[in-house]
């Protein structure tokens, strides 16, 4: 179940991150209202996984999970550039979450 907790807790860090960039500096109240619900959320699920599972691992897949997330949000929802070094720097995250789910314990 921790597994299950600290994805969603990734998925909400996604959420809180994009609604941060649409708050515009937390200077509109929907967003940031979003923004502020959605990481008591995350960080509240991540704490739950962390019971259970390793600080190294939890952190790193939670962070990861948020990281490229937010990358795919930038791209293909506020028109961020998608170049190569990117796509490569964003797989590399990638890789580093499934080796540490891997050899998590």
């Amino acid at each position: 179940m921790a597994w299950a907790y600290l994805i969603l807790a990734g998925i909400f860090e996604i959420i809180w991150a994009y609604s941060m960039k649409m708050s515009e500096g937390f200077t509109k109240l929907t967003p940031t209202i979003i923004t502020l619900v959605f990481m008591i959320l995350s960080f509240g699920l991540l704490a739950v996984a962390m019971k259970t599972l390793p600080l190294g691992t939890a952190y790193t897949v939670w962070v990861g999970i948020g990281a490229v997330g937010a990358f795919l949000i930038g791209i293909f929802f506020l028109n961020e550039p998608m170049g190569l070094l990117r796509l490569l720097a964003a797989a590399a995250i990638i890789f580093g979450v499934v080796l540490m789910k891997l050899t998590a314990d």
